[in-house]
Parts: structure tokens; sequence; C-alpha cells
């Protein structure tokens, strides 16, 4: 069979990994050192592993994430509450198999939203849907997703990720329509999917942030009593960062 005709069969199909294999294979001699279930083995490999890789691309894309993180790259030497035990088991993410929550909490500048956007890039990476929001622009979205009657489809996008990261909770306060959608939202994933919470705000303090006390009860009652607990301390890593480029949150 002619080998062009096959490259682009296999391009129209949208074997991309295959078609970069196969097309590499024959500008060297690899293909002559295989046996033929070798050969269809790399391909099927290849194939695998390039449908993987752009999955995961798209995943992140999807997050909207605010700016990229490695678990890898977070720094540990300064005094800060950050365990590494602790960071390398929530990055075993069987808090997010679990449908378990998480919050971290500690004043500005301390790596609150890097940590997250790290779990949550790590667990695009593993495979799960993650949806990153800052709550305040995430509230004002869905407010403005409600004056156009796409609310519903909105929530329900949310509702159906494996991860979400409300980030910088509390920065706003909460107006009657937020403090509904932020009740919908936790309603909806509770004790279904997981959802990271970031906030400069002890989490004592919440319950005013909220404001309405029936909402706030229903709220909280759903997400505090379970939920694992990263509280960081000190002062903002931002300042050192400065000082030293190679300083990651």
């Amino acid at each position: 069979m002619n080998n062009e005709k096959t490259l682009d069969k296999m391009r129209l199909m949208r074997l991309f990994g295959m078609y970069d294999t196969f097309k590499t294979s024959l500008e060297s001699t690899l293909k002559e050192t295989l046996t033929v279930d070798q050969f269809v083995a790399m391909l099927v490999s290849n194939e695998w592993d390039d449908r993987k890789n752009k999955a995961v691309e798209r995943a992140i894309k999807m997050a909207n994430f605010r700016y990229k993180a490695s678990i890898e790259q977070i720094d540990y030497s300064f005094d800060r509450g950050l365990d590494q035990n602790q960071v390398h088991r929530l990055s075993e993410l069987e808090f997010v198999k679990e449908r378990k929550d998480l919050f971290i909490t500690g004043p500005t500048g301390t790596g609150k939203s890097y940590l997250a956007s790290a779990l949550g890039y790590h667990a695009c990476q593993m495979g799960y849907k993650v949806f990153y929001g800052s709550t305040a622009k995430l509230m004002a979205n869905l407010k403005l997703a409600k004056a156009k009657g796409t609310v519903i489809t909105e929530l329900k996008r949310i509702e159906r990720m494996d991860l979400l990261i409300l980030d910088d909770f509390g920065l706003q306060p909460f107006d009657n329509q937020a403090r509904s959608i932020l009740l919908d939202i936790i309603e909806d994933r509770h004790q279904k999917r997981s959802t990271i919470i970031t906030s400069q705000i002890p989490v004592k303090d919440w319950y005013d942030i909220i404001g309405e006390k029936t909402i706030a009860d229903a709220v909280l009652d759903r997400i505090v009593h379970h939920a694992l607990r990263v509280e960081l301390y000190g002062e903002s890593l931002r300042k050192k960062k400065s000082k030293n480029e190679n300083v990651y949150l």
C-alpha cells in the first residue's frame, strides 16, 4: 500500500499520534528494527499518549486557571505553616475521590491561590474535570447569566466539575443574589463533588461574610464539618519573590 495514502487516511481519521509515529518511521530505520507486533503496539501507544496529552490540555484550558502552577514548584523553605507531607497527601487527590472539600486560609500572599491552582492542574493531569473561579467574578458572571436566563445551564456546568476552586472567598460581601447563587452551588455539589475554597478570612468568620442567617447556616452546615484544612500564616511571599525570582508560592 502506498505510504502517503496511509498517512493521509491517518490524518483524516485524526489519528495524529499514529500519523507522527508512522511518518517518523518512514524517515528512519526504526520500522526495520521492530517486529510487526512491536510496531503496531508502538503506533497504538503513541496514539494513546497523544490523545491523553490533548485531553489534559483541553481540561486545563477549560479550567480557566488564573496562572500556571505546579506541585513540584511549591516552595517549603519559608515558615508559613505549609507541610510538605500534607501537600503530598493532598496531591494524591483522595479528597477528590472521596468528594471531600478543602479550605486553604491565611493572609494575603502566603500562597493560597498557588496551592489551590497546583492541585487543580494536577487534577486535570489525572483526568478530572476542574473549574477555577475568583469567587467575586464568578458570582458576577452568574448574576449576569441569571439576567440572561442562562444561569441554570451555568450552574449545571459547575455541578458536573469533579473539582471546583472558589478563590478569594469573602473578599467582597455577598448580596442577596450572590448568597442565593452560592447556596445553589454548594447544595448541588454537597457530597457529590469536591470544592476547594481559599480565603484570607478565617473559617470561623465565614458566617458573618455570607450574611443572611438562614443561608449562612445552610451553606456552612454542608461544607464545614468534614472539610480538610490548610491554615497558612506569615508575611507575603510576593515580597520575597520580588527579591528572588526563583521563589514559588
